[in-house]
């Protein structure tokens, strides 16, 4: 009979990337949790899971299928924000207890990186903990102020460079429209120089959705906020590639919520991306978009 273990308490989001890996929550929601335009913890306040619950779910694993998992992936929204003792205590058990454990990933975010030390952050990579997903959404301060983000373009770009330097892997998603039609340009070239900047390992651009009972949602309501129109879309992602300059990069913008699934490695692919932005840009309304109703997160 099938175990019952992991457990999971309310929606559990993780990485494309991820849909393999066994995902095993040791927080609920986000330790953040105040972007306007994401709903994915909603009536999920953020909390810690009780370390025990979280140990108990790893032993009681199945133990014809420990030896099938390679990856893992520590849910909700930012993993680090667990005590570092805790986090270093569970890197070991799941070395323990999954024989052909490869990789260990999680969501991060700059509060948590900048509030661990150098060492801190060295200590837990070398524990075990890999890859790092982050969230930039944007390099445009104006816009991650209204996002109510809750850190500046420089303290990402901070917690991100000492995140490189104890040697994780860095996967950094960025969104298309959330600078709104006001300050779209602002918000694409500013996006370009920080994705720059910070110079991951992986680069996801997602395009904004937006979902009931945000606030986002309701300033677009209101008329406060103007999303781009698809095009425009298109128009911010030249720009932002065009003000990339990493030294190597996987590219991906073919997420279910973008209009125009594109994928490359940069810096060796960037003409060729530019290049079919601007053929689907200049078919206008004849572009082969994909439909709104397609769009998803």
């Amino acid at each position: 009979m099938w175990s019952s273990y992991p457990r999971y308490h309310g929606y559990v989001i993780r990485p494309p990337s991820e849909a393999n890996s066994l995902i095993l929550q040791v927080m609920y929601g986000c330790s953040h949790g105040d972007c306007t335009f994401c709903g994915s913890y909603l009536g999920k306040p953020f909390r810690v899971r009780p370390f025990a619950e979280v140990v108990e779910d790893v032993q009681n694993l199945p133990a014809n299928y420990k030896p099938h998992i390679d990856r893992v992936f520590l849910a909700d929204g930012d993993a680090l924000a667990i005590p570092k003792r805790r986090m270093l205590e569970l890197l070991e058990l799941l070395k323990a207890e999954l024989p052909n454990l490869e990789r260990i990933s999680a969501y991060a975010n700059a509060h948590s990186l900048n509030r661990l030390s150098q060492e801190d952050l060295n200590e837990i990579h070398q524990a075990g903990l890999a890859l790092l997903y982050l969230g930039l959404e944007s390099g445009d301060d104006p816009t991650l102020e209204f996002i109510k983000k809750g850190v500046t373009v420089a303290e990402q770009i901070e917690g991100c460079r000492k995140a490189k330097e104890a040697g994780f892997g860095l996967s950094v998603t960025a969104n298309l429209g959330i600078g709104g039609v006001e300050r779209t340009h602002e918000h694409a070239i500013g996006t370009g120089k920080a994705l720059s900047a910070i110079d991951p390992d992986y680069i996801g651009i997602l395009s904004l959705m937006l979902e009931n009972g945000t606030e986002m949602t309701a300033a677009v309501q209101s008329g406060e906020f103007v999303v781009p129109k698809p095009l425009d879309l298109l128009r911010e992602l030249h720009e932002i590639i065009a003000n990339i300059d990493v030294t190597h990069a996987v590219f991906r913008s073919n997420h279910a919520s973008n209009y125009l699934p594109l994928r490359g490695t940069l810096p060796k692919d960037k003409q060729a991306l530019l290049e079919g932005l601007e053929q689907v840009i200049g078919m206008g309304g004849r572009a082969n978009l994909k439909p709104e109703s397609w769009r998803a997160l």
